[in-house]
Parts: structure tokens; C-alpha cells; sequence
């Protein structure tokens, strides 16, 4: 399995090629994401959403239109987006809307690309936030609720200082220590280190 990072958008948000013999598979569609994959040649059967705020979805239509399907915690939608809340904040985003072809059965492993990816609803930075472990490769996509030094916001519609630590160390701490994660901002880091350094976390 290859992993190669995008990252776009003014934002600077990550999305994730995950090219594996039997599939590729995208991890988020953020802004930019989908003349990168033409320029590259690489064809994508899938996209996984960790959440659906503007800055991880930008291309999300470009990439269905090439054929790509879209999976998500839930259906698509401007407050999910925060399109509607940008506009009150004087923000003129606008996200080219999309569908999401198919919604996770949380309860139930994805087999996609070949690979087995477990799932867990993690909210508190926003309300569909799901993070994908795939223990075969000690690796987790944590999107937005765990970063290098950090977490997620939780100041925006939705959001839960509470339901975010607690996601977090119930999903997230409690895997094995030299899980690597990569998140949906900044670099890439291990559950070992954000254990012992991250200040969010102590």
C-alpha cells in the first residue's frame, strides 16, 4: 500500500491517496485535489470523507463526476458544509454541491481498495466526523479531531470540547502507541507521541 499527501486549499487541508493493487482510494477531497490526481494519471474508485466541512469537500464534485464514488457519515448538506454558517460570518463560500453515494454502516468494518478499515463516529469538531484505522497497517486517518500537538476545533456549529476528548481517548489513545496517524492539517504524527506531548491531551 503507497499513501501520498495532498494538501490545498487556504486552509492547507491534507487529502490522502491511498493506491493499493487492488484499488485507490482518496482520503478527503480538498481544494485542488482533482487536477492533481489528472496530472498524475492516478485514477480514484473511491472517496472517503472523515467530515464534510467546505475545506474537506471543495472537489468532492469534481472527483464524482469523474466516476469516483463519495462515502460519508451523512448525506450531504450546507449546514454539514458550513456554507450557511460562513455566509453569516461574511465568508463567501460556496461548495459545488455533491451526493454521497454510499453512508457508513458504522457498526460494520469497510472493505474497500482490497483493505479492511475500521470506522468510529468521532464528533466534537463536527457532528459526522468518522476517523478510518486500518490496524494491518498501524495507521488511522484521523481527519480533523486529532493532530500533531493539537486538536480540533470545536468552536464552530456542532462542536463539543467534551465529545472530542472523550472521542479521542476512547478511539483514538486506546490504539497502539506506534500508530501513525495522519490528520486533516499539518503533519503526520504517532498515537506514542500525542499521548506523551500533546498539551490538549494531558
Amino acid at each position: 500500500m503507497k499513501t501520498t499527501t495532498y494538501t490545498g486549499g487556504f486552509t492547507q487541508t491534507n487529502g490522502y491517496l491511498v493506491e493499493t493493487p487492488a484499488g485507490n482510494l482518496l482520503i478527503d477531497a480538498p481544494e485542488g485535489v482533482a487536477d492533481w490526481l489528472a496530472q498524475t494519471g492516478v485514477r480514484v474508485d473511491d472517496v472517503l470523507l472523515t467530515h464534510q466541512h467546505y475545506d474537506h469537500v471543495m472537489d468532492a464534485a469534481a472527483l464524482q463526476g469523474g466516476g469516483a464514488r463519495l462515502h460519508a457519515f451523512a448525506p450531504y448538506s450546507q449546514e454539514l458544509t458550513l456554507e450557511a454558517a460562513a455566509r453569516a460570518w461574511g465568508m463567501p463560500i460556496a461548495v459545488e454541491p455533491y451526493r454521497i453515494d454510499s453512508l457508513f454502516q458504522m457498526a460494520q468494518p469497510l472493505n474497500i481498495a482490497g483493505k479492511e478499515i475500521l470506522l468510529a463516529h468521532l464528533p466534537g469538531h463536527a457532528a459526522d466526523s468518522v476517523i478510518f484505522h486500518l490496524p494491518a497497517e498501524k495507521l488511522v486517518f484521523s481527519g480533523d479531531t486529532l493532530f500533531a500537538g493539537s486538536i480540533g476545533r470545536t468552536d464552530l456549529p456542532g462542536g463539543s470540547t467534551r465529545q472530542l476528548l472523550e472521542g479521542i481517548s476512547r478511539h483514538l489513545l486506546s490504539l497502539p502507541a506506534d500508530t501513525r496517524v495522519l490528520s486533516g492539517h499539518g503533519p503526520a504524527t504517532t498515537i506514542g507521541r500525542e499521548t506523551a506531548h500533546n498539551p490538549f491531551l494531558a
